[in-house]
């Protein structure tokens, strides 16, 4: 039993999020290369060299330099296992995030030093905070000219309210920093300067405040700023308190450059030392289950079609919650009430697979699956029949009705939407009378169709018709009276759709819209999730 708790305390699952270009592939890739998971970092914009970032591995990542869609990489590092899980940036792809942050316990915040915390940064951040997740700052692209150190702990404080403790404080001065001071231990790391565009681990050197040659190295001017700074952060800064990070009301702040490498490795082992381990997790009554509970339970959080072109698989990935995972164990899937086997279990690198043999609370892992598990599903051992918290839902704010360009590939085109909208990518509705000539998409973002026309053709050679459509809302209709719906009033600028269980949706353009519709039928309600939806 003790191996067991010793195997929890050494795991590290968290999340990357950032606004988009902040570099959040990038400082996934560095941690990988320090990890010893990969030897010499891709950039993803080394267009020329056909280097891309490991993490993003479908084909428009490479073409476009985004990520679109989460990656799950782990590694390890000074007796660690880590799970990294790297969230698209792009607003877009917000869905996405949001139930990968779902699956992890803190999050590292990345901020550009030029630009401070920006837009879909704050959404991400509040998302964290709602589920108070531990959240610590990395304060990227510091080979670059930005706002000073001062400034962004400010920007943390008055954007986002929370409050920041610099682990370490960059010695220089705009984008020409020579190193970091820590100061938990009081020490100086100054790092060499090298033409290796940070493919390679950065070397440096480190020493006390006191040393003579470190003094020297430094310069007088930016040694007597430095003394200056400590003494400021020591007297007019926030104190270091544990239950504050744990908690989410203080942010652990580091300062680097993933490009350069600059500040990564002491911020991946302070973060190691200071990250949660794997937390309990609330069940769909309201109770608590630990990690420690010895019986296996877990939850679908990603499903991912086409990892490996060749094979045209289809992958869940899930979190394991509690108890030990074995290769070839039988499992109780609670949606459908049955008893599976998890078949081919991995580990990732990106499309880089491992067979697992055993995997602990806190792991990811992806399993073969032939098409049952769907996102927020729970597998648990067959005694227990527990069901984890509800996935959060997000109505669509863009259509578009698309169809197959040959009719001779339609098996293809629906096996496709299917395939995708089981993986979250997209939401799909029916109207009566189509048939499965047509379907109706609803995304969060537009590039979300790009991507869905893209992924069709490309993974299952069907090419698209698609037209956009006006509405921008939907919500899902109950009512006790299922004759109603039919005969819905007011719709002459909406449109009358049902999901994949069957439930109608009204689509509009607008809420004036949507209030027109509310008025003529006082017998039904517009819900903004499907919890209360009738089924047809």
């Amino acid at each position: 039993m003790q191996d067991f708790f010793n195997k929890i305390d050494k795991r590290r699952t968290f999340a990357i999020i950032s606004h988009p270009d902040a570099g959040k592939t990038t400082l996934t890739e560095k941690l990988l290369l320090y990890g010893g998971a990969i030897h010499l970092a891709g950039s993803v914009k080394s267009r020329k060299s056909n280097k891309h970032a490991v993490s993003d591995w479908m084909e428009i990542e490479k073409q476009r330099g985004i990520s679109v869609t989460s990656s799950v990489l782990q590694f390890d590092y000074d007796g660690y296992r880590v799970n990294i899980l790297d969230t698209p940036g792009h607003q877009d792809f917000s869905e996405d995030t949001y139930r990968t942050l779902m699956a992890a316990d803190s999050a590292v915040m990345l901020i550009d030093a030029a630009k401070g915390v920006e837009p879909q940064t704050k959404k991400l951040f509040w998302v964290c905070h709602k589920r108070k997740l531990p959240i610590f700052t990395f304060v990227n692209k510091l080979d670059r000219y930005g706002k000073t150190p001062i400034e962004l702990m400010d920007e943390l404080e008055q954007v986002l309210g929370i409050h920041a403790y610099p682990m370490n404080w960059p010695i220089g001065l705009d984008g020409h920093y020579l190193g970091v001071y820590d100061r938990i231990n009081k020490q100086i790391e100054l790092f060499e300067n090298d033409n290796t565009h940070g493919s390679k681990i950065l070397k440096s050197t480190t020493g006390s405040l006191e040393d003579p040659a470190i003094i020297a190295a430094l310069g007088e001017d930016n040694y007597t700023n430095l003394c200056n700074d400590i003494e400021l952060l020591d007297m007019a800064g926030d104190k270091f308190d544990m239950t504050k990070v744990n908690s989410g009301e203080l942010t652990p702040m580091f300062f680097g450059s993933a490009m350069t490498n600059f500040g990564v490795r002491g911020f991946l082992e302070k973060f190691l030392e200071l990250s949660p381990k794997p937390q309990a997790r609330t069940l769909k009554n309201g109770d608590i289950l630990a990690p420690e509970n010895t019986e296996f339970s877990a939850f679908i959080f990603k499903i991912q079609a086409n990892m490996n072109p060749a094979h045209r698989d289809r992958i869940s990935f899930m979190r394991i919650c509690s108890g030990i995972f074995d290769k070839g164990m039988s499992v109780y899937h609670v949606q459908s009430k049955k008893v599976i086997k998890l078949s081919q279990p991995q580990q990732f690198l990106a499309q880089e697979r491992t067979i697992v043999e055993k995997a602990y609370p806190g792991d990811i892992i992806g399993v073969f699956d032939p098409g049952i598990f769907s996102i927020g599903d729970t597998i648990c051992d067959e005694n227990m029949k527990i069901q984890f918290e509800d996935f959060p839902v997000f109505p669509p704010e863009i259509f578009a009705r698309v169809q197959p360009k040959d009719s001779m590939k339609r098996k293809q085109f629906e096996k496709g939407i299917t395939q995708l909208a089981q993986e979250g990518a997209i939401q799909v509705f029916k109207e009566k009378g189509m048939g499965m000539e047509s379907f109706v998409i609803g995304v969060v973002g537009v590039l979300q169709l790009e991507v869905l026309e893209y992924r069709l053709l490309n993974e299952y050679g069907a090419k698209l018709l698609m037209n956009q459509l006006g509405y921008t809302v939907a919500r899902w209709i109950y009512t006790e009276d299922k004759k109603l719906i039919e005969n819905i009033k007011g719709l002459d600028s909406g449109m009358l759709v049902y999901d994949e269980e069957n439930r109608p949706v009204v689509l509009v353009n607008n809420e004036w819209s949507l209030n027109w519709i509310l008025e003529r039928n006082p017998g039904i309600k517009f819900v903004l999730v499907p919890a209360e939806a009738t089924v047809i």
